[in-house]
């Protein structure tokens, strides 16, 4: 029998994956806690949580128990004109730790879809008001997802080429520092007058595919005041940040002027099955809450609120609110900062950041962003029983909260490997 790299290849196309450049892909057969394994058994550590899911660990024993006893009793229902427990208890779960004013919940299947929803969200509030505001404005260089409303809003073109004709209205601002802030600001006043602006979509604090670009708390806050004061929605992408990886449920939670709309997916589910949730003001709920049926928002999937998803993330939310949650996190930081003091003076280190389980390097080398030095890097990576993906010049960490204090040390480890290899890759 063919194995299944052959079967792999013969017939199925992975994602931000050039098949003709790229080896076979490397068949998993099994995780658990903070490590993946391989056909052969060989074991992994898994340092960037399968991208920032399964933040409590693979196959958790708590979230197998309550999804496997919801198996037994509803499995998938259709979420237009029927409701569930499962969907209303998370629902309420959310609110009970989303950022102040967050009041209804609307579920989807993915990050790029809890986007989209949110952006529809945004410009139907304001068509339903009579009021004509077509533009959206986002940060330079974000990235919001890959469908068509979400890639209209961010800024990596390595992701949207091909399809940057067809986007909606977008402008961009540089993300603030304390050396442009005062410009930005000023720049923004200006641009407010014309009134068309309907909603600003942001990564706050970290910009993930950016390669974890960080900015100030304090920088956004202003943007967020200014345009809270102007009418203009805003829009909160926490599918990378939310669950508590920046140090606090949500990164929001770091900022004074609060959300109108927060998109969720990635660890909502602690990685055990596909969803998403967009949340939002009671304000914008009422723009839509009418007597006239073209004013709702007609958007809908066929797993929406799907029960086993629903469960996972409520088990894994009980999770987030542990005491032993916290502590792992607080140890994970604690880590980082050490190792952060320990190389930051290397010559191979351009720069460093961290923003709580969040940490991040610039290697000191140009480097393209899916090249060959960059795929090098991969493998050595690998080849020491350490998944991480650099995205160019940075190797970023963000590793599950149940991780061991020997498997971080390996992580660590391979990256002062590159830091003193890498001229030989």
């Amino acid at each position: 029998m063919n194995s299944i790299s052959d079967r792999d290849s013969r017939y199925v196309w992975h994602p931000l994956t050039q098949h003709k450049l790229q080896p076979p892909s490397l068949p998993i057969s099994r995780a658990k806690g903070a490590l993946l394994f391989d056909e052969a058994g060989k074991s992994y550590i898994d340092g960037i949580a399968s991208w920032y899911t399964c933040m409590y660990g693979h196959c958790h024993p708590f979230i197998l128990e309550k999804v496997w006893a919801q198996m037994q009793q509803l499995d998938q229902v259709v979420f237009t004109g029927f409701t569930h427990e499962p969907a209303v208890a998370l629902a309420e779960a959310l609110i009970g730790i989303l950022p102040f004013g967050q009041q209804k919940v609307f579920y989807s299947d993915n990050g790029s879809t809890a986007v989209e929803i949110g952006i529809k969200m945004a410009l139907q509030y304001f068509a339903n008001r009579g009021e004509k505001r077509p533009v959206l404005l986002a940060f330079e260089n974000g990235f919001h997802g890959d469908t068509f409303g979400a890639m209209s809003v961010s800024g990596l073109s390595v992701y949207n080429g091909p399809f940057e004709d067809f986007f909606l209205q977008v402008e961009r601002i540089p993300v603030p520092d304390e050396n442009n802030i005062g410009e930005l600001l000023s720049r923004l006043e200006k641009r407010l007058v014309r009134k068309d602006l309907a909603a600003f979509i942001y990564e706050p604090l970290v910009q993930g595919a950016a390669g974890m670009k960080m900015h100030s708390p304090a920088g956004l806050d202003q943007i967020l005041a200014l345009l809270r004061t102007h009418g203009v929605l805003t829009i909160a992408d926490e599918v990378m940040t939310g669950f508590g990886k920046t140090g606090t449920f949500f990164a929001s939670d770091q900022l004074q002027t609060k959300p109108d709309i927060v998109c969720l997916s990635k660890a909502l589910t602690a990685g055990l099955l596909p969803m998403a949730a967009t949340s939002c003001s009671e304000q914008i709920y009422q723009a839509f809450y009418s007597d006239d049926l073209v004013k709702g928002l007609f958007h809908g999937h066929t797993y929406t609120a799907n029960p086993l998803a629903c469960t996972a993330a409520l088990a894994g939310i009980s999770l987030l609110r542990s005491e032993e949650t916290r502590i792992q996190m607080k140890r994970i930081e604690a880590e980082h900062h050490k190792f952060e003091n320990e190389i930051k003076a290397h010559p191979m280190v351009a720069t460093t950041r961290q923003c709580g389980v969040i940490f991040a390097l610039d290697l000191n080398l140009p480097m393209e962003r899916y090249g060959r030095l960059r795929d090098r890097l991969y493998t050595h990576f690998m080849d020491r029983g350490v998944f991480l993906r650099p995205l160019g010049n940075t190797i970023y960490i963000l590793p599950p909260y149940c991780i061991s204090e020997s498997e971080l040390q390996q992580v660590y480890a391979s990256i002062q490997s590159v830091l003193e290899t890498i001229q030989e890759l």
